[in-house]
């Protein structure tokens, strides 16, 4: 057969498009092309009682808030059960690309759990393990109960290298300054303190004018201000819904729709504390590291699970450059068991790539103890292009050493 010159390039075009997966459906030969090799899961921990101070005591409601079964800041029964069934949802999906072997405790040093040092992430972490090995005695590693473990509090700990006048500074760049950023949410507010109900006029959180400075030991910033009081009261709403116990009591049920918009004032908080990239470079640090080790070192464990805070989930998403969003929350709010998960893919070529996706709950599944939830896909932008718009690996490497600082 005579094959013209035209007829030799466009067959070359169609074969490369082929190999790139161009025209195809998402999905499709490019996700059985990819093998994944390696998952790193940063978890945060599941639904707490409040944290003493969460909703200043000089808030007013129109009702007692509703009594938690558990001591503040604790895990409760329901939020370690809802994390055991997430726990199941991740390990069949582990078991499904090639990870783990399905109904076998996993080999030694293929996974592990780390969890920081409060009660709630360690209990999150054993309720992670019942649900990811269940029947297996999985050990939840973690340094001594309430110190300060550099990889989830690098300033705490004193580890990271910080400058609170350059921190201040940049958190103003960041928000255009608290005090405006408390201005583009007084709306919001107003809606926090309708659900209050306190009736007052002038608002349910009294609360002093917005500023920042820093902490006493030089080793973060102390903010003030009206987001820094209501944010707190707008995830306590949040915790009370999911918890079940919104439909208790006088207190105020609160609906789904209403929830995820004073989750706005949750997120918020992140802005100063974790997304300027000044803050992200100290609080993402550690676990970027970790997370870099996880995926270049032979040794590493094939899954490697991070049990901390909403602070770490939110500085290490600024790191990547994505925006947290996810189904029943406030776009950078932070789902209470939420992992975000970076997989290291590998090519029929031998080239690595890294997908990042944000395993969540809704805050109505949480509440019903919901079998199912969602994995929303995060493409890492002026990252994505390999593969289904993954990360190479080595672009991914210097994207984590040239955004954290440590």
């Amino acid at each position: 057969m005579r094959v013209t010159r035209a007829g030799a390039l466009l067959a070359v075009a169609m074969a490369t498009m082929a190999a790139a997966g161009v025209g195809e459906p998402t999905g499709a030969v490019r996700t059985r092309a990819l093998r994944v090799e390696r998952v790193v899961a940063l978890v945060r921990h599941g639904v707490r009682a409040p944290i003493p101070g969460e909703v200043p005591e000089r808030t007013r409601t129109a009702a007692p808030w509703p009594r938690w079964p558990v001591p503040p800041e604790a895990l409760t029964p329901h939020g370690a059960r809802a994390l055991t069934i997430e726990g199941a949802s991740m390990r069949r999906w582990l078991d499904s690309v090639g990870l783990l072997v399905p109904r076998r405790c996993p080999g030694a040093g293929r996974l592990t759990l780390w969890a920081n040092t409060a009660e709630r992430t360690i209990a999150s972490g054993e309720a992670l393990a019942q649900g990811v090995a269940p029947g297996c005695a999985l050990a939840v590693g973690h340094r001594a109960p309430g110190s300060a473990d550099p990889l989830f509090e690098p300033l705490r700990a004193g580890v990271a290298p910080f400058d609170p006048a350059a921190a201040i500074a940049a958190i103003a760049a960041y928000t255009g300054g608290v005090a405006q950023q408390a201005d583009r949410h007084r709306a919001l507010i107003a809606t926090l303190d309708r659900v209050l109900g306190c009736g007052d006029p002038h608002g349910c959180t009294p609360s002093p004018p917005a500023a920042l400075r820093p902490s006493a030991d030089g080793r973060s910033i102390v903010f003030e201000g009206p987001i820094r009081d209501v944010s707190g009261t707008a995830q306590v709403l949040l915790l009370l819904h999911a918890e079940g116990l919104a439909r208790r009591d006088a207190w105020p049920r609160v609906d789904a729709a209403t929830l995820r918009r004073l989750g706005a004032l949750h997120a918020a908080l992140f802005d100063v504390f974790s997304r300027p990239p000044y803050m992200a470079a100290r609080q993402a640090g550690p676990i970027a590291r970790r997370i870099e080790a996880d995926f270049s070192t032979p040794e590493a464990p094939a899954v490697d699970l991070l049990v901390g805070h909403d602070t770490n989930v939110t500085a290490l998403a600024a790191i990547l450059g994505v925006r947290l969003t996810a189904p029943g929350y406030a776009e950078g709010d932070v789902a209470p068991g939420g992992a975000l998960v970076l997989e290291l893919l590998r090519a029929r070529d031998g080239a690595r790539f890294v997908r990042a996706t944000y395993r969540t709950q809704s805050p109505d599944e949480l509440r019903r103890l919901a079998r199912r939830g969602a994995v929303t896909r995060l493409t890492i932008p002026g990252c994505d292009r390999g593969p289904e718009r993954s990360c190479p690996l080595g672009a991914f490497v210097r994207l984590l050493r040239a955004r954290t600082a440590l």
